[in-house]
């Protein structure tokens, strides 16, 4: 038997973080996946999973993740059924996240927004140094070498 998913998402939620009577953490996030494809308007719908991690997992999701970070999730399906305050009997199942990946950079806001200005990882430019043309270094180009030919040792090379 297998029951595998693999997700990468967007939170929708900032995660919940709770501790059971025995002291073990848990917390609950929802993730929301685009679909590949569009729909006959042209436009991307998403699927809004549930899901559950335990553990140091658990306090790490709280601690680094909150609604809009985009995260990978690595984990299983499970089911459970409980009787809701109406008498029903409601089934839930979600994703129980064995391993999470956070794939961006603290601080970083889904998809812009709340990193410092600078590069991807949030460290800020060095505007102090300019050349003479008055740019940042940062923006020169390290292979524009006007037209003459630039002279390279094979050892130099890494293949």
């Amino acid at each position: 038997m297998i029951n595998r998913v693999v997700l990468v998402g967007r939170l929708t939620r900032d995660p919940e973080l709770r501790y059971t009577p025995n002291g073990i953490a848990v917390v609950n996030f929802g993730i929301a996946v685009n679909r590949p494809f569009t729909n006959q308007n042209g436009e991307r719908e998403a699927d809004f999973f549930n899901c559950v991690a335990w553990r140091k997992q658990a306090e790490n999701v709280a601690n680094y993740l909150k609604k809009g970070s985009q995260a990978g999730i690595d984990g299983r399906l499970q089911s459970r059924k409980y009787e809701n305050q109406e008498g029903r009997r409601v089934t839930v199942v979600e994703v129980q996240a064995e391993s999470v990946q956070f794939l961006e950079p603290r601080g970083s806001s889904g998809g812009g927004g709340g990193a410092p200005q600078g590069n991807q990882y949030g460290a800020e430019q060095n505007s102090g140094q300019q050349n003479q043309g008055g740019s940042s270094n940062l923006n020169d180009d390290p292979f524009g070498n006007d037209g003459q030919q630039i002279d390279i040792s094979d050892d130099d090379l890494p293949f």
